[in-house]
């Protein structure tokens, strides 16, 4: 049996077209996290090569909410694009254009991006900000201060001799 949620948090987020190939975002299905950002430009991304990737719009996240630009696993798993700073961040109080810092990870094939083309999505986060308070020591956790790796997966790599 599915289940989907009855109501669901809903923003209001004001966009602003400054290219005249520009696209409003869009959620490619009903209960999509992510809303697909488009590319205005027309470029060409050899094996390791990066470039911001302009979207032609700019919006105006509200006070309390970020908008985290992510890769589209589509382009990642089909071509090897993804995105360099992933997620971006994009503060409520920004107002220039969306661009995406799009990375060509294949080691053999470029990838041209087409006006139009989806090249990312983003996704809206409500944000707490914290307030900092200097301490002399951190109340104790069973996992303590350990981390990169701590919890297992993948063994060391072993020392060779």
């Amino acid at each position: 049996m599915t289940t989907e949620a009855s109501a669901e948090t809903r923003i209001d987020v004001p966009v602003r077209l400054l290219h005249p190939q520009a696209r409003h975002p869009h959620y490619a299905h009903p209960g999509d996290a992510g809303a697909d950002l488009s590319a205005v430009a027309e470029l060409t991304l050899a094996p390791g090569e990066r470039a911001l990737v302009p979207t032609g719009i700019a919006l105006a996240i509200p006070l309390g909410w970020v908008g985290l630009v992510h890769p589209r696993s589509g382009l990642a798993a089909k071509h090897g694009i993804t995105i360099v700073n992933a997620p971006g961040t994009v503060d409520a109080g920004y107002r220039g254009e969306i661009l995406v810092n799009l990375l060509n990870t294949d080691p053999s094939n470029s990838i041209t991006i087409s006006p139009g083309d989806r090249i990312a999505q983003i996704v809206f986060q409500e944000v707490a900000r914290a307030d900092f308070t200097e301490v002399d020591s951190l109340p104790e956790t069973a996992r303590g201060d350990t981390g990169h790796g701590s919890t297992g997966g993948f063994p060391a790599p072993t020392q060779a001799g």
